[in-house]
């Protein structure tokens, strides 16, 4: 993998992590708008709602020197979603946190994608920003999603109700999981 600090831009054998481009955005609403991609979010996102997003995620870097990448398939794909990590803005017992997350359009599922760029990630978070730990969570359902974190060494760890959505709404139910530099680096070596 090549990190260059001052772009943020992370390289896989297959993947280029890097910042957000505005040609990057109509696609990205594309992807927000698709019900199978947000199928466990409380909604899909409009255009401008997607063009916010990445305004954020861009302001994101600026604030805590890593974020959400915008994730190219070398060869293939100028723009396929994005991975990184993530301040979440919500109070839980877990909190204040790192988060890692992606969102991939769905003709780029189930290819090791989201695998390879979160363990990019992963690395990035722990060699080069310090971090202790990161969490992952997802609803329950949300099997595919659950599997990467288990692939890149995260471990279950409990059930929370996510605060920022209503405790009655089908989606409020999440699972955790959580990684620390001990436990990736064991994971690596094993």
């Amino acid at each position: 993998m090549r990190n260059t600090l001052e772009k943020q831009t992370l390289e896989t054998p297959r993947l280029i992590l890097r910042q957000w481009r505005e040609s990057d955005v109509a696609p990205f609403a594309e992807m927000n708008a698709d019900r199978k991609v947000m199928q466990y979010f409380p909604e899909t996102l409009s255009h401008e709602e997607s063009t916010h997003l990445v305004e954020r995620y861009q302001q994101h870097f600026d604030e805590y020197g890593f974020g959400l990448w915008a994730v190219e398939v070398k060869d293939q794909a100028e723009f396929v979603g994005f991975i990184g990590l993530a301040v979440p803005q919500f109070t839980a017992y877990f909190t204040p946190c790192v988060e890692i997350c992606w969102r991939l359009a769905a003709p780029y599922w189930n290819q090791g994608i989201a695998t390879e760029g979160a363990q990019a990630t992963l690395d990035f978070g722990f060699n080069h920003c310090n971090l202790k730990e990161v969490v992952g969570f997802t609803v329950p359902a949300n099997v595919a999603s659950r599997r990467v974190m288990e692939k890149i060494g995260m471990s279950y760890i409990d059930n929370f109700d996510h605060p920022a959505i209503p405790s009655d709404a089908p989606l409020s139910r999440h699972v955790l999981y959580r990684i620390t530099k001990a436990e990736r680096d064991a994971f690596k070596a094993g």
